[in-house]
């Protein structure tokens, strides 16, 4: 899966979570170390915490 995809469906899960929830996800993808945490400046998340292939992120609002 391409990090496009990633995106997307990344998007599609943090809009499930209450405010303050924090998500948990792997992705392999080359790209992932720079446009997860650039997604998350984008988009008001807070990136808890990167180890390529896990990152953390926080849900806004909380």
């Amino acid at each position: 899966m391409g990090c496009g995809e990633v995106i997307i469906l990344l998007s599609v899960r943090m809009q499930r979570l209450r405010p303050g929830a924090v998500f948990r996800l792997t992705a392999r993808d080359l790209g992932a170390p720079e446009d997860i945490p650039a997604w998350c400046r984008l988009t008001g998340r807070r990136l808890l915490r990167a180890e390529h292939p896990c990152y953390w992120i926080e849900q806004r609002g909380a």
